[in-house]
């Protein structure tokens, strides 16, 4: 192609994997005005020397299935376009050396059962016999996946394009992007060096320029290029194309056959950023300098692991920059800045594995408006403008490649760029032990330390150092009160004579309630399924706060902001920072609150869903009846400078009370006894609130909102999938932590979605999906059956409930 076009339905930036399978998907949909420009040869940036490994298994579903799709893609690619890929499938093998590895691999293939993809775990001897080569003398087992493969990354760039050349795509090489056009908040179009574009949508796939595309247009794309290398060998002696691929995580390395002899890479713990101040021009096809320092942990490992590299002749040592995020997930989706902007970038050297089935993805999300199953994993909206600091990015990114291979403990907290954001209790909290945790940058307390040896958290599958300090914070919020920093909470103001009738449209449940009431709902899209759930709280006839999740605040205000209809009189604002939330919970809390505020606290006074304007001590600020835990409580919101003076105003009144500090750790246990669902795992694009069990948020009598049709139609079918509380048969059960695989009868049925240890039950609670297609899932069906969980291999009876397992109105909860 000679003359670029001066308009296209949709340009893509960025000629790599990601950018040509986008295209290909594209037309595949039938969209065929599609322009692909890239600023050197197609492949030319990261594609070109990726290792090119295909390993199906993540640890969220929906991502797993991202990578089938590659994988049938790939295989099917030839037949199609005349072009090989190099897909092979030979299978995987994950070795393990520590008894910890060995009990990750048992949980990771119940977790394989659960999502239909073939795994076992295998003996020492029977892995040595898939890969002869190998040392085992230090190995316990290992795990195979006989369906996970290779493929050759830049012959799979190669045919994805001429897939999409055959459907009517345009492909521009050597046509560099200089700038991004908008209009009114919408994109219209790119500039380059050959000249101007106009254009509805534009894609940005620029790998690791992404981020500087992105800012272009005020788009931030959180991510940062990190130095990420491997050798290959001459030929060796039994290795032969149907060699299967091999992980060794313990030691930090993979290993895949390359023409005959070893590819032997893989993710050291303190990795190398790269190119802090901007990526040079013209890097095409290059690589970086050799660094055997840097290299060396994983040669060490790989000459541990694979005796024939002693005599192994090297042939080419490959250091090649990849970007990577702050949380190891790609970045997928639409701009909540610029409409019609959407970005497929970072990767962190899974994009071969993923390319295929998320270009798929935001293919699907471009033409049809919203992605059509939950990928709140990579979602752009899970990041805001403060993750795209570039010195914040460079202190996390040397962390982040390290972690394909680091064990995913339970509860596992990133260590680097922190602190990050803190509440303005921060330093009081941390002079009383708390040990914090981070969510969405922000330092929240996961519990408070009664001793040294709890002042780090001490990683295992089993029950971890601070076990017995949350028990008793839980206790606390059942027997007496407790304190709880809720200040991540994301908070929304919606403003305007029009502010009812946009959030009716939006809610399912009925919002236009007498001010001082807040009600609690789900956001809902086309399809009946959760966008959000959230509280909504009325403070005057035109104004509203909606209170959602830590994670949710750019996601929610993307989402409420694009259905405000243009000539609406209604305004979005994100008040977040500007209010502390310190949530006082348990029997006592009205006791407590009465000492300290004139306002009345009791039931006539201040009903359930009642938010009132009170005063503490100096402050004045706005309390919310509501509970997260399942007992009598309030949360307060106070105004940023007044939070230190109402938290000590608390501590001093509640002394005598026993007033506890609790953390996220208390909580989690405490909604699970409840049953409390939580947005992205009970409650996501993929589940509607019937079978969510929330039917009761759910107001099908208000009028028209966004949703309810779908609602309707699924109301009238039998409930063949709905989500249940689970309660472990005896107290010393094995701890899950979500994910396990949840059999009915000794036949696989469903997975947990959220798992902990409840104090007043005594026992391990999670909640879970299970599905029957040829039954309704109802308490008959419930009670008829033998629940299990497979916890690493053991088999633990639980109960399977709809109802939850706290029940506060019983001298015994429900086992």
């Amino acid at each position: 192609m000679t003359a670029l076009p001066a308009s296209a339905e949709i340009v893509i930036i960025g000629g790599g994997v990601v950018g040509c399978s986008v295209a290909y998907h594209l037309t595949q949909m039938g969209k065929r005005d599609v322009v692909l420009v890239e600023q050197g040869r197609l492949s030319c940036g990261t594609t070109w020397h990726a290792a090119g490994l295909v390993g199906q298994l993540r640890a969220h579903q929906n991502m797993t299935r991202l990578v089938q799709h590659s994988i049938e893609l790939y295989a099917r690619l030839e037949a199609e376009t005349g072009l090989a890929t190099g897909w092979k499938q030979c299978g995987s093998i994950i070795v393990a050396r520590t008894p910890e590895r060995m009990t990750l691999l048992r949980r990771v293939a119940a977790s394989a059962t659960a999502q239909g993809v073939p795994c076992d775990v295998i003996s020492v001897e029977a892995a040595a016999e898939r890969y002869p080569i190998m040392a085992t003398h230090d190995l316990l087992g290992a795990l195979w996946l006989p369906s996970d493969g290779k493929a050759n990354p830049a012959d799979v760039t190669q045919a994805l394009a001429k897939g999409a050349r055959m459907r009517g795509a345009k492909i521009f090489e050597k046509t560099k992007v200089t700038g991004i056009r908008v209009k009114d908040g919408r994109v219209t179009g790119v500039e380059t060096a050959e000249g101007a574009i106009e254009a509805g949508v534009v894609v940005n796939c620029a790998g690791q320029w992404a981020k500087a595309v992105g800012r272009m247009c005020g788009v931030t794309v959180p991510l940062h290029s990190a130095e990420h290398m491997y050798i290959v060998t001459d030929q060796i002696p039994g290795v032969h194309p149907d060699l299967p691929v091999m992980r060794d995580p313990d030691g930090y390395i993979y290993v895949k056959e390359e023409v005959g002899g070893l590819l032997v890479g893989g993710f050291e713990p303190v990795a190398k950023p790269w190119a802090t101040d901007g990526i040079p021009e013209q890097f095409e096809f290059q690589l970086l300098p050799d660094d055997w320092d840097q290299f060396q942990i994983l040669m060490e490992n790989a000459l541990t692991r694979l005796p024939a590299l002693h005599t192994a002749e090297i042939k080419s040592f490959v250091n090649g920059p990849e970007s990577f995020t702050p949380d190891n997930n790609f970045i997928i989706g639409e701009a909540p800045e610029l409409k019609s902007f959407y970005v497929a970038a970072g990767f962190n050297s899974i994009g071969i594995a993923s390319g295929g089935g998320a270009g798929r993805a935001l293919a699907e999300w471009i033409v049809g408006g919203e992605p059509s199953i939950d990928l709140w994993p990579v979602d752009i909206r899970r990041f805001a403008r403060l993750n795209g600091n570039d010195t914040w990015l460079r202190s996390r990114v040397g962390e982040v490649l390290g972690l394909h291979y680091m064990m995913p403990w339970p509860n596992r907290e990133l260590d680097s760029a922190r602190p990050f954001r803190r509440s303005p209790l921060y330093d009081r909290l941390a002079a009383k032990g708390a040990v914090f945790g981070s969510k969405m940058g922000w330092e929240r307390p996961n519990y408070f330390a009664r001793n040294e040896g709890e002042r780090t958290i001490g990683y295992s599958f089993g029950r971890q150092n601070w076990f017995d300090t949350v028990a008793a914070e839980q206790r606390a919020a059942r027997q007496g009160v407790a304190a709880f920093d809720m200040t991540s909470f994301a908070k929304l103001l919606v403003q305007g004579r029009d502010a009812e009738s946009v959030l009716q449209r939006l809610a399912a449940n009925d919002v236009a309630v007498a001010v001082g009431e807040s009600v609690y709902t789900g956001l809902l899209n086309a399809r009946g399924t959760y966008e959000s759930d959230v509280t909504i709280a009325r403070l005057a006839a035109d104004r509203f706060l909606i209170v959602t999740g830590t994670a949710q605040a750019a996601r929610d205000a993307d989402w409420i902001g694009r259905h405000i209809p243009e000539d609406a009189r209604a305004t979005l604002t994100d008040v977040t920072s500007a209010y502390a939330v310190i949530a006082v919970m348990g029997p006592r809390s009205r006791e407590l609150l009465s000492r300290v505020s004139r306002a009345g606290f009791d039931n006539a006074a201040f009903p359930f869903a009642a938010i009132r304007e009170i005063n503490i001590g100096y402050a004045t600020l706005v309390a919310s009846r509501r509970t997260y835990v399942g007992e009598l409580g309030w949360e307060l919101y106070v105004p940023t400078e007044f939070a230190a003076t109402v938290y000590d105003t608390l501590t001093e009144a509640g002394a005598d009370l026993g007033l506890a500090d609790a953390g996220y750790y208390a909580i989690e246990g405490l909604r699970l006894e409840k049953g409390y669902r939580a947005w992205g795992r009970e409650l996501t694009p993929d589940y509607t609130p019937w079978q969510a069990g929330l039917g009761f948020a759910v107001r099908l009598d208000k009028g028209d909102f966004l949703g309810r049709d779908a609602l309707v139609a699924a109301k009238a079918k039998p409930p063949t999938k709905r989500c249940v509380s689970l309660v472990a048969g005896e107290p010393d059960a094995p701890l899950a932590h979500g994910g396990e695989l949840v059999l009915r009868d000794g036949r696989p049925v469903g997975e947990v979605t959220s798992a902990g240890f409840g104090d007043a039950v005594g026992r391990v609670v999670a909640l879970a999906y299970v599905s029957s297609p040829d039954a309704a899932i109802d308490t008959g069906w419930l009670d008829g059956g033998r629940f299990e969980l497979d916890i690493a291999g053991v088999r633990a009876a639980v109960r399977a409930s709809l109802k939850a397992p706290y029940d506060p109105s019983s001298a015994r909860t429900r086992m």
